[in-house]
């Protein structure tokens, strides 16, 4: 895999510049701001910047990629404010938060889209105002900048750990079942056509396929629930692009009782993951360095805001961007990755049961 050098070890710090900004963090509104300096972004000039992220089931959002974005940008200019919102998966509701913080009077949007080709219309609102737009995470067709990690690479890395793992347990055939992202999720398209690239000549079987609605994890554990009497007896592997999905899958797995189970993947480093992964029950997770990602949309975000070209390291789709590199995490992984960075106490992932399997994988 490709390793990244980037380390999140001061995310406990970044966060904590974001305390104050944390205050409405259950707020949904676009009316939800943060970030102002002692005389108040508005009275003092600074900048608005709208921070408009697309769900809370992953966790990743409200416990990362806010906080640390809206350290980024308090950190760069105290007297800037963020305008916050959260469309709960609702593409509908982020058109109606986007134009509500342009008539808030936004900057700048850092948009991560619920539906990527329905966000058009939302960059197309902005830039009908004069308001560029920063694509986070999640890339929209005509906006100014673009940050995100490869997310072809994220799914030929889940997959061929899936590969490897399979053929470590002595399989060199069977069936693999896949279990894809939310259709309306650009991203998941890429971590899909990545996977296939490597699977598809894995000389393993893809038995059966599912986009998930909304990354679900009920969806999948129901979808593959219906699954498990077609594939349990030649069953050696399951392709899950997230976290979520993943969880979902091996509720329906242990569920019909599917023992041993094969190896699972899993995007996104989830506490509920990373505790799985020392289980045993799941086999690995994608790692995203989140620290970096957040501050490199707030860089763009900034210079976009105050008329300047952002810096870049690649163009994408003909659009500049910052692509961040993915990590892999098995068990052997999980001391120097997220426990190293310092995205998760070790106290919460030895909690309870897990404190044997923390003990066996050197954590403490």
């Amino acid at each position: 895999m490709r390793a990244r050098s980037t380390r999140l070890a001061g995310i406990a710090l970044a966060a904590g510049l974001g305390i104050t900004s944390l205050a409405a963090c259950g707020s949904n509104n676009a009316d939800a701001s943060s970030g102002s300096g002692s005389t108040g972004g508005a009275a003092s000039g600074g900048k608005k910047i709208a921070l408009l992220l697309p769900e809370s089931k992953t966790t990743r959002y409200e416990t990362f990629d806010r906080p640390l974005f809206e350290a980024a940008v308090k950190a760069s200019c105290a007297d800037c404010t963020v305008i916050y919102s959260n469309a709960d998966q609702d593409a509908g509701k982020q058109q109606q938060q986007a134009e509500a913080a342009l008539t808030q009077g936004a900057n700048v949007l850092v948009l991560d889209p619920v539906d990527g080709k329905a966000a058009a219309s939302v960059v197309a609102s902005a830039k009908g105002s004069g308001v560029p737009v920063v694509a986070y995470d999640r890339f929209i067709e005509g906006a100014d900048y673009y940050v995100s990690f490869d997310n072809a690479t994220v799914g030929k890395i889940q997959a061929q750990t899936l590969v490897d793992l399979v053929k470590k347990g002595g399989k060199t055939s069977g069936d693999l079942v896949m279990i894809n992202g939310s259709p309306t999720d650009p991203n998941a398209a890429d971590f899909k056509s990545g996977a296939h690239s490597v699977l598809d000549g894995s000389g393993f079987k893809i038995a059966a396929e599912y986009d998930t609605p909304d990354w679900s994890p009920d969806k999948a554990q129901s979808w593959m629930e219906g699954q498990i009497s077609a594939v349990k007896g030649n069953l050696v592997g399951v392709y899950a692009a997230n976290d979520g999905t993943a969880g979902g899958a091996i509720a329906a797995l242990k569920g019909g009782g599917v023992n041993p189970l094969p190896p699972v993947t899993g995007q996104d480093s989830e506490l509920a993951a990373i505790q799985r992964i020392l289980a045993g029950d799941q086999a690995m997770t994608i790692y995203k360095p989140i620290k970096p990602e957040a501050e490199a949309a707030a860089k763009a975000a900034l210079a976009l805001a105050n008329k300047q070209t952002p810096q870049k390291t690649s163009d994408f789709k003909g659009i500049a961007a910052t692509i961040l590199d993915p990590i892999a995490v098995t068990k052997d992984k999980i001391k120097d990755t997220v426990v190293k960075d310092g995205i998760y106490k070790t106290a919460d992932i030895c909690s309870g049961s897990f404190a044997a399997a923390c003990s066996s994988a050197g954590i403490s």
